[in-house]
């Protein structure tokens, strides 16, 4: 038995967000229980039905869009959860977990979590915003807590064109993390 068997999938926007579906394909596979939750511009680049289908859960986008089975979803959502990986993970929203900014579901869930509950960040950006100071000095700080993983986005061809660090690392390994 799995001692992570229930995985929640969070989605921030990017065009790395289409990857995520092999993940939560594998996920499934692999005989976990799996909820994903999209930020609004995740939504933009794969849509909410691909992820139901693939998982067989409703997906979750806002925090007061009403679900019947639960009455405080951020809440039920990280009770639920054994483990969250989020995958893209944009600037905006590292900035947002590593300041405890808790204005849309994702960012919520994660501050939601008890201390056990281990969160796999896995960046994917263009490669000035993942050197920015500002997005070094977060993920510092989110590595210093224990809590979080930040797996480092990996060098190729970025979706700009260029070449450099910044691509979501690959969808295999990020699984391997994950088990």
């Amino acid at each position: 038995m799995k001692s992570k068997k229930n995985i929640l999938v969070g989605i921030c926007g990017g065009i790395a967000a289409y990857k995520t579906c092999e993940l939560v394909r594998l996920l499934i596979k692999g005989g976990f229980s799996v909820k994903v939750m999209m930020t609004e511009s995740a939504t933009k680049f794969v849509t909410p039905l691909t992820f139901q289908e693939l998982s067989g859960n409703p997906v979750y986008l806002d925090m007061f869009t009403p679900l019947k089975e639960e009455r405080v979803k951020h809440i039920s959502l990280a009770q639920w959860a054994d483990f969250c990986v989020v995958a893209p993970l944009s600037a905006n929203t590292l900035s947002k977990i590593a300041g405890g900014i808790c204005d849309n579901l994702l960012t919520t869930v994660i501050c939601a979590f008890d201390t056990k509950t281990k969160v796999l960040l896995c960046p994917a950006m263009n490669e000035n915003m993942w050197k920015n100071p500002i997005i070094q000095e977060n993920v510092k700080k989110l590595k210093a807590l224990n809590k979080y993983n930040v797996l480092s986005p990996e060098k190729g061809e970025l979706a700009c064109g260029a070449y450099g660090e910044g691509r979501l690392p690959e969808v295999k390994e990020i699984y391997k993390k994950i088990c």
